[in-house]
């Protein structure tokens, strides 16, 4: 089998086979894009296409945070993922008419040619077979249709009132770390380059990159460690060693709390999340 075909059956097979435990922890602490990044998709296409918008599609839309997103501003929204288990979290919590989920690859979607307005895949085109996925998403895009592939570093930062932010980051940086071992050889040592990879491999003529976008957000400091239970990293260690990975938490949990002088896993922390994007409008044919 070929190699590149061989990790793309690895990453399919690994989101197929996500456990429910797993799936219900992505909608319960998986961070969905802020209004303002959204709106910057949708500036992008406006200037690139015009309305009216027709048709999105949400490619690898796990368990739909982001899908609903696009609602408001497309007459019919379609969420389309590997895993069973994510669409199906992913319809229980669909309260909007306009949006359906398929079951389906993201290298073979179930669309007619020039058929979509606009494409996206949030934190999720790392795990596609990215030159098969671009090809694809250009059999579908309509002319001046665009495509918007979105993700978030798993760096993120705390804060805290009156607290030292350098060791609050430390421990996190620790946390990081001790993930990085376990993380998919599927993504190599750091996502962002497989985006940027694909910005520059895109042929358009219109197209952008942006790599640093800080967005600010709330949260329980037992969201912030639930976020990050979720990365593909931590579950590898879940899998592979339950107990290191219990206890890695708990630790990492205590000496956050200890820092921020606090008992509660609920107090609440501001998570700076490093965002970024490409935007890409697929030209007119001649």
């Amino acid at each position: 089998m070929h190699l590149c075909s061989q990790k793309r059956q690895l990453a399919m097979a690994y989101r197929l086979f996500e456990g429910k435990k797993h799936v219900s922890s992505y909608w319960k602490y998986r961070i969905s894009p802020p209004d303002h990044l959204i709106q910057q998709v949708i500036d992008f296409l406006e200037k690139q296409k015009g309305r009216p918008f027709e048709l999105a599609v949400d490619v690898g839309c796990g368990s739909g945070q982001g899908t609903v997103l696009l609602a408001k501003h497309f007459a019919s929204v379609v969420g389309t993922d590997v895993s069973p288990a994510q669409l199906e979290v992913a319809v229980q919590q669909a309260n909007k008419p306009n949006i359906t989920y398929r079951q389906c690859v993201a290298e073979e979607l179930p669309f007619a040619d020039s058929s979509v307005d606009l494409m996206t895949a949030m934190s999720a085109f790392h795990w596609f077979d990215r030159p098969r996925f671009l090809q694809e998403a250009h059999r579908v895009l309509k002319p001046h249709g665009c495509l918007a592939l979105l993700n978030y570093t798993i760096d993120m930062e705390l804060s805290y009132p009156d607290c030292c932010s350098h060791a609050l980051n430390q421990v996190c940086k620790e946390f990081y770390a001790a993930l990085q071992h376990y993380r998919s050889p599927h993504l190599g040592p750091s996502s962002i380059e497989l985006y940027r990879e694909a910005y520059e491999s895109i042929p358009y003529p219109d197209k952008e990159w942006q790599e640093c976008v800080w967005v600010k957000m709330p949260m329980p400091l037992s969201s912030y460690m639930g976020l990050v239970e979720s990365f593909s990293s931590y579950q590898a260690l879940l899998r592979d060693d339950p107990q290191k990975a219990t206890s890695l938490s708990q630790d990492i949990s205590q000496r956050l709390m200890s820092i921020m002088k606090v008992t509660s896993l609920e107090t609440e922390v501001v998570v700076a999340v490093k965002y970024y994007y490409l935007l890409a409008c697929k030209p007119q044919e001649t």
